[in-house]
């Protein structure tokens, strides 16, 4: 293997210039950190996560908790995360946590206590007041992504403006007769996503001057099919159906085209559909949607870690308020004015 010696002589360089100009540590002029990793580039020189650990006293990895593998947004997430990481050079260690307390509490006393990550991000979980505790007696700077998490450096979406912009647009369109396909009690936890949903899209009604029908709400899971069961259910029903449909997710609102589309219902010209999310298959169906760039919301956390961890070296970390993150209503082809 190339070691650091070789890369030094290739360069014309001492080992300790090497050393700062791969680690981003010290300063180094941009020609002579040019000239090193271009050596190290011609070598096939990888710096030693060890050696490097030992030098720096940082591993180079980042922890990531996040409650959910198998739903697109959280995967999502997790890949503006994982990308923004590996462009400054960072390694990501996943921590998936389900409902087992045990598994959680195993997670905050044992694995992130090995001292293999600088740092956690945690995704759409809400922490207790122990964890938080737990992470500041290890120095462990965190970041939180959707909140509020007192104590914690958090980006957050509020959750009641977008669906009162998803709201408004149908609004403003002339619809009047609008469902809410929202979620059910076992999936409305930690930050009560679907319920500050429920409120903002009730708040819009009210500020028209619109009482909320509770038979022009339904309850699903957050999926497609489950969107799609829902709508299923408040088309069907006897009686004036809505002329539109806020669903809490996109996925949900994609199922709310499907089942129109299969009980005859044309889409926008007797049904508009909006969703909230910003996914890759919206694009597809032409869903109007409040963009809520899951991929950048990533992104941004993993660059406020490295910043926090960077400041770190020059003045204790202290808690930010929360930071708001963007959202933009996206009209497509899903909605338009009512009939008549």
């Amino acid at each position: 293997m190339v070691g650091i010696g070789e890369v030094a002589r290739y360069a014309g360089v001492s080992t300790a210039t090497v050393s700062r100009a791969l680690s981003g540590r010290g300063h180094v002029s941009a020609a002579t950190r040019d000239r090193v990793e271009s050596a190290a580039r011609s070598l096939g020189y990888v710096v030693s996560s060890s050696a490097s650990s030992l030098a720096s006293g940082r591993t180079r990895n980042i922890g990531v908790l996040v409650p959910f593998l198998d739903r697109w947004f959280f995967s999502t997430v997790l890949s503006g995360t994982a990308s923004a990481l590996m462009r400054r050079g960072y390694d990501i260690t996943l921590y998936s946590l389900t409902a087992d307390r045990e598994q959680r509490r195993s997670v905050f006393q044992t694995f992130l206590r090995r001292q293999r990550v600088d740092g956690v991000i945690a995704i759409s979980i809400e922490l207790g007041d122990e964890e938080i505790a737990g992470m500041r007696e290890l120095n462990l700077p965190m970041i939180a992504i959707g909140g509020p998490n007192p104590g914690l450096s958090t980006l957050t979406v509020d959750d009641a403006a977008v669906a009162r912009v998803a709201t408004g647009h149908l609004l403003t369109l002339g619809h009047r007769d609008i469902a809410h396909i929202g979620a059910s009690p076992e999936f409305d936890i930690d930050f009560h996503v679907p319920t500050h949903r429920r409120q903002g899209f009730e708040q819009a009604l009210a500020d028209a001057g619109i009482p909320p029908r509770p038979s022009l709400y339904e309850p699903a899971d957050f999926t497609i099919e489950g969107g799609f069961h829902a709508a299923k259910r408040l088309l069907g029903r006897p009686g004036e159906r809505p002329t539109a449909i806020f669903a809490a997710s996109d996925e949900m609102a994609i199922g709310a085209l499907l089942a129109a589309r299969e009980l005859g219902h044309r889409v926008p010209e007797d049904l508009s559909v909006v969703g909230i999310d910003g996914h890759e298959l919206g694009e597809f169906f032409r869903l109007t949607t409040v963009d809520q760039f899951p991929m950048g919301q990533g992104e941004r956390a993993a660059d406020a870690l490295l910043d926090e961890l960077e400041a770190m070296d020059a003045a204790p970390a202290r808690p930010e308020t929360p930071r708001a993150l963007p959202f933009a209503l996206i009209v497509r082809g899903t909605t338009a004015p009512p009939r008549g």
